[in-house]
């Protein structure tokens, strides 16, 4: 079948994350499915632009955000661009389509004051899990990672000595994250506590020895934002805005930042310039006599 075909060459050319190809697959079977109900065609490469058309407004009907539905679009042109270079179709569907607009919003992040006190005054337990807990919440913090990142490090890829962690981002490209001395220590510290109870060469554990997994994470972070922040993200990856956000404040210029988050081109760090346009505006309005 040609749509096992694309994710083929997905998986083993381009290298593709296991979790994209879940989801590429999930949704050209979506896009298979609504052709086969609504137009009887049996064959997902003789769609037209028309029957994307009809589908992109299906979705929103359901209820879908135009992000969403971009992103399944995102598979889908994909997948015909591919059948396009491999000869199978002539024109692809996607070419006149026209994308749902996204209305834009700043990336929530959670307050420096709100991170000191979190790292610096609450306590974390002694134990294993304590330490992991701690270590956690700091290397997604101080290095600005993505979640699959952070499930995905490895011991080999901490240099304690040169005081940096090599990760393996999007498209699986590698990048140097440096780390500050303090997660550097504790880093260590944990590493050594966990050599002593369990036998992974993955860094980040459950309370089991076992690979950590989205949920597990996902749950601590919530857990230990919500004692310090009424902010209604509490995610993983608020924490890697709330890290650029911080630098930026900083006075860390955007290319440094881009090159530390492992974003492919500049634009996608600009988005981080507009919190800090927003917390100036604040500022001026609260200290300037005329505003």
């Amino acid at each position: 079948m040609v749509v096992d075909q694309f994710l083929n060459y997905l998986e083993k050319e381009r290298r593709y994350s296991a979790h994209t190809i879940i989801s590429y697959r999930n949704d050209l079977s979506q896009l298979s499915n609504f052709l086969e109900e609504d137009f009887e065609l049996n064959q997902i490469e003789d769609a037209t632009t028309q029957m994307l058309r009809s589908w992109i407004v299906a979705l929103m009907e359901l209820g879908l955000t135009a992000k969403s539905v971009n992103r399944k679009l995102s598979a889908v042109k994909s997948f015909y661009n591919y059948l396009l270079r491999k000869e199978m179709i002539e024109i692809s569907p996607t070419a006149k389509l026209v994308l749902p607009k996204i209305k834009k919003s700043l990336p929530k992040f959670v307050k420096s004051g709100e991170m000191n006190i979190l790292l610096e005054e609450m306590s974390f337990e002694n134990d294993f899990s304590g330490k992991r807990d701690r270590v956690l919440i700091e290397v997604l913090y101080a290095c600005g990672l993505r979640l699959s990142e952070l499930i995905e490090l490895k011991e080999r890829d901490f240099n304690r000595y040169e005081s940096t962690l090599k990760v393996l981002g999007k498209r699986n490209k590698e990048r140097i994250v440096p780390l500050h001395t303090k997660v550097k220590d504790l880093l260590s510290e944990y590493m050594q506590l966990k050599k002593e109870q369990f036998d992974s060469h993955f860094i980040f554990l459950t309370d089991k020895g076992e690979k950590l997994y989205p949920k597990f994470v996902y749950r601590k972070v919530n857990d230990y934002l919500s004692q310090v922040t009424s902010a209604k993200q509490k995610s993983p990856h608020v924490l890697r805005h709330t890290f650029a956000t911080h630098m930026l404040n900083n006075g860390a210029d955007l290319n440094t930042i881009k090159e530390i988050l492992g974003h492919a081109n500049l634009s996608a760090t600009e988005v981080y310039t507009h919190n800090t346009i927003e917390k100036l505006k604040s500022i001026y309005k609260q200290a300037h006599p005329r505003a």
